[in-house]
């Protein structure tokens, strides 16, 4: 029998709760285990921050701010969509709508979380909202499939979590800090979306999800002229379409066969 009260399925014991609920998440074996799966994207994910940096040093705006900006807003997509407006001086609803649009694939994400963290305080799900990014969604629904809240998730979730902050900040402040010496032109961010593409290409594991994303592809390629990234809310919206018309063909094609 497991005696360990914090190994996933070790059984509950007078005390032992408590203790648990004492231990720091990193003492775990899942946050060991998510830290280590985190590895693997976080070279890529260096490589986006480093780029991101780069471009937020060269945009002319005071240091000051991009170190804060990169602390507090924590999303590539929405940093670099924003900065030729910052440096523009655009009116800031301007800003404000862009990064929203940019950021829209996160309503999707949090309804993901939702059966996950519904029972957790509010100010932990602000903590862990801020931290959630798109390869540690990723990740942790690939470990965690199924829907429901399990002791074992945060702690994977905190020891991937923490490796993505720190692979995302580092390289971002270094290319603020650096960004005279780092040509734009190499492009290494691609690095990151190589990573994320490869995450999400090992979640494919069946027929509907794999039709699901072919029409998101083709959808966010077709509406690429559109402005403020909104090809990202149409990709969303046409998987979203094509899912929910492949569950309504499946259940009608079940209550067919019950019929006979």
């Amino acid at each position: 029998m497991n005696d360990d009260p914090l190994s996933p399925g070790a059984p509950a014991r007078p005390g032992h709760a408590a203790d648990a609920a004492a231990r720091p998440a990193w003492h775990h074996p899942e946050y060991r285990r998510g830290f280590e799966e985190m590895i693997p994207t976080a070279i890529g994910i260096a490589a986006w921050g480093l780029i991101t940096g780069v471009a937020m040093g060269k945009s002319g705006l005071p240091i000051g701010v991009m170190v804060f900006m990169s602390l507090v807003v924590f999303a590539g997509s929405a940093q670099l969509a924003v900065l030729p407006l910052l440096s523009s001086g655009a009116p800031p609803w301007v800003i404000w709508a862009t990064a929203l649009c940019v950021n829209l694939r996160f309503i999707v994400f949090s309804a993901v979380w939702r059966p996950y963290i519904v029972h957790l305080a509010w100010h932990e799900r602000v903590r862990m909202a801020y931290f959630t990014a798109d390869l540690n969604t990723a990740l942790f629904t690939r470990r965690f499939p199924e829907p429901q809240a399990a002791p074992e998730q945060w702690p994977y979730f905190w020891g991937g979590a923490t490796l993505n902050w720190f692979a995302w900040q580092v390289p971002s402040i270094a290319g603020i800090l650096l960004a005279d010496l780092v040509p734009v032109h190499w492009d290494v961010g691609f690095a990151g979306v190589l990573a994320l593409l490869g995450i999400s290409l090992s979640m494919l594991t069946d027929r509907a999800t794999a039709v699901a994303a072919l029409v998101a592809g083709c959808a966010a390629v077709a509406a690429y002229a559109l402005p403020l990234r909104l090809n990202m809310l149409v990709a969303i919206a046409a998987a979203v379409a094509m899912g929910v018309l492949i569950e309504h063909a499946r259940g009608r094609g079940g209550a067919q066969e019950g019929g006979r």
